[in-house]
């Protein structure tokens, strides 16, 4: 071999040792950047001795990767349910406080079977009337925090689509420059990490599938299978709700003009916030409140006045609870939406707005002027049968609507406890299922992380060696230079 070729070996070498150092001080600078994979040098032997550096690359592991992308997706679906479902909670409390539904059915059978112990007590009949007051105000709150939340829950699908769209474009862009990058020849590893972390936000917002081409061209897909991007990014789209009346769903959201999301979806989406969003708009936020209607259309059931002539002819009016629709009585068995918002004591009862308690003794409540509705005909102060009726009312099971999801029939007490029952369920359903997925996404990211990060100890140890191959090549071509002087000195 002759010198000239020694040297041509040698400073391919140090060379070749350059580029493997400069790559390794890269991963130990990067080496705590979220999402930084191990880069690595594939070098070459040349015709007639020596390296060369082929190709920089970095470590993968698909599968991992994929497990990530899911757990992330499924961990945030449920939170965003687990987090709303806390705030409808608040409106449940515990079946013992005064301010839950049911404990406040229990104070208004508590105070009626005490009336009905000594019917001509006009302070107990007032206290009766608070006690109504306060369901009816506990259904009203309860149901403007249903509308709350709906009407927040749809306000976050508008900016994570916004947020998405945002994601997609520099995903876009990321992209176009990795494919350039890999047809010319260009190391592109470290904008294949940003890409993967855009990637890792993206499936935080709704489920994904991906798939990979030539040149490193990634294409992704909703976990349903709606292309989402493929060579340029498609466009998600939602128009706000102005309102979200009781019993209505909201708009869908639309992804490259497919539905996502809504009844009418033909490939809904499975994870992500974006679901969970919709999910609790559409699906949990809107039974609660169909179980408050049913509360309130039970109450105003058990309360109604009936045609007391001996051949009764006239309807059913409402009694003690009103709404917007008096003086008839909700149909039986079937939802009215939004009642639970509208529900109120008669003012015809309420001594604070000029009305006359001891309708509620009497009968009359719906229509005074209509001695039809009267029950007390004798107008006896110890009349006790309406009160105990009323009693006998609301123990009384009655037919359910199926979409309260609380059976086919029960009594109000029951209906309210099982609505605190149901409620309670969904969320730590769902709570659990976030903490499982949590921990999921955590032990995935780990193992991705173990597999495919960056280990400083054996990055040191990598530049330790290649500082002696370095050295290597330096003493010989020192050598080299050395015969050549002596070979230039002997001539």
């Amino acid at each position: 071999m002759s010198l000239t070729n020694s040297l041509h070996i040698a400073r391919s070498s140090l060379y070749t040792t350059g580029q493997q150092t400069a790559v390794i001080s890269r991963n130990i600078t990067n080496a705590y950047v979220p999402g930084a994979t191990r880069k690595n040098v594939t070098t070459v032997s040349l015709e007639g001795g020596g390296v060369t550096l082929s190709q920089i690359t970095r470590t993968m592991n698909p599968a991992l990767a994929k497990d990530v992308l899911n757990a992330s997706a499924e961990a945030n679906s449920q939170q965003v349910i687990a987090d709303y479902l806390d705030r409808l909670d608040v409106t449940a409390l515990d079946p013992e406080l005064d301010a839950s539904p049911a404990a406040a059915i229990q104070n208004l059978l508590d105070s009626l079977q005490t009336l009905s112990a000594t019917p001509e007590d006009t302070i107990l009949a007032q206290e009766v009337i608070g006690n109504a007051q306060q369901l009816a105000l506990n259904l009203n709150n309860a149901s403007q925090a249903v509308r709350d939340v709906r009407q927040d829950a749809d306000a976050d699908i508008a900016d994570a689509v916004t947020n998405l769209n945002s994601l997609l474009g520099q995903f876009e862009e990321l992209n176009h420059s990795i494919v350039q990058g890999t047809h010319s020849g260009a190391d592109v590893t470290d904008a294949m990490d940003q890409r993967d972390r855009i990637l890792q936000s993206i499936s935080e917002e709704v489920g994904i599938r991906v798939t990979i081409g030539d040149n490193n061209d990634m294409a992704i897909y909703t976990d349903s299978g709606v292309t989402m991007f493929d060579k340029v990014a498609r466009e998600v789209t939602f128009a706000p709700s102005a309102s979200l009346p009781a019993g209505t769903a909201g708009n869908a959201i639309y992804i490259d003009g497919v539905a996502v999301t809504g009844e009418d979806a033909a490939m809904p989406i499975q994870s992500g916030r974006l679901y969970g969003l919709a999910e609790v708009r559409d699906d949990y936020a809107v039974t609660y409140q169909n179980q408050l209607d049913e509360i309130a259309r039970g109450l105003i059931e058990a309360f109604a006045e009936s045609d007391q002539s001996v051949t009764p002819a006239l309807p059913d009016v409402t009694g003690l609870f009103s709404y917007s629709g008096e003086p008839a009585v909700p149909p039986s068995g079937t939802i009215y939406p939004g009642l639970a918002s509208e529900i109120q004591v008669n003012p015809n009862v309420d001594p604070l707005q000029g009305g006359d308690v001891t309708l509620l003794r009497d009968g009359g409540i719906g229509d005074p002027g209509n001695p039809a509705y009267v029950y007390n005909t004798t107008g006896a102060s110890g009349f006790s049968d309406r009160l105990s009726e009323l009693i006998d009312n609301l123990n009384e099971d009655r037919p359910l609507d199926q979409a309260a999801e609380l059976g086919t029939s029960g009594s109000l007490r029951d209906i309210a406890s099982s609505s605190v029952a149901w409620l309670q369920g969904e969320r730590a359903t769902a709570t659990e299922a976030y903490e499982f997925n949590a921990v999921l996404y955590e032990r995935s990211y780990e193992a991705l992380s173990s597999a495919t990060g960056i280990n400083i100890d054996e990055e040191m140890t990598k530049l330790l060696e290649l500082e002696r191959a370095y050295q290597a090549s330096a003493a010989l071509i020192q050598t080299i230079d050395e015969m050549f002087a002596s070979l230039l000195q002997a001539t």
